[in-house]
């Protein structure tokens, strides 16, 4: 800021005429960019608007036509005599693949599940018949077994028990 004396007048010395007709310029261009700048903003705010507005309107009508588009599809073969007979026999080759497949499919599925239960069948009757040969084998080995102890033992009590009447014939012999 300029310092006044007492007088009144400022201190600072006046701008010449050319300096004056400077600073307008400035101020002019300053003006001018910043009223470009103003425009561009509004432009650029105005496009964006423009273009959330357009998605906006383009969205349905872009998906009734693509519906549209989808129905035509469907319904054109159907629109004469000849078209939909076409369709209908290429709707039935189809099917008929289909259930050709479909029962071939059922059929391998069939054959592996039946091989499997042969195969399980067969397993369980060998497991069956090697658990049955180990407990007969077992029970033979433990019957004779069994059969030689208590051959043993009568033999044993046999011979205890002729011990025993020998002993007391002696004795029955020796009192009388």
């Amino acid at each position: 800021m300029a310092t006044q004396s007492t007088s009144g007048k400022s201190n600072t010395a006046k701008p010449k005429a050319g300096a004056k007709r400077a600073t307008k310029a400035g101020a002019k261009r300053a003006t001018k960019a910043g009223a470009k700048r103003a425009t561009k903003t509004a432009a650029s705010e105005g496009n964006q608007a423009r273009s959330v507005v357009e998605t906006a309107v383009d969205l349905p009508v872009g998906a009734v036509l693509g519906v549209t588009d989808r129905l035509t599809e469907l319904v054109e073969p159907f629109t004469d005599r000849s078209g939909a007979e076409k369709q209908i026999k290429a709707y039935r080759g189809r099917l008929r693949r289909s259930v050709k497949r479909t029962e071939r499919r059922g059929a391998t599925a069939r054959r592996q599940a039946t091989r499997e239960a042969k195969r399980t069948r067969t397993r369980v009757e060998r497991e069956a018949h090697k658990r049955r040969r180990t407990a007969e084998t077992t029970l033979k080995r433990n019957r004779d077994e069994v059969e030689q102890r208590v051959r043993e033992a009568i033999e044993e009590q046999t011979s205890r028990a002729q011990d025993l009447v020998d002993r007391v014939s002696e004795q029955l012999s020796a009192l009388r």
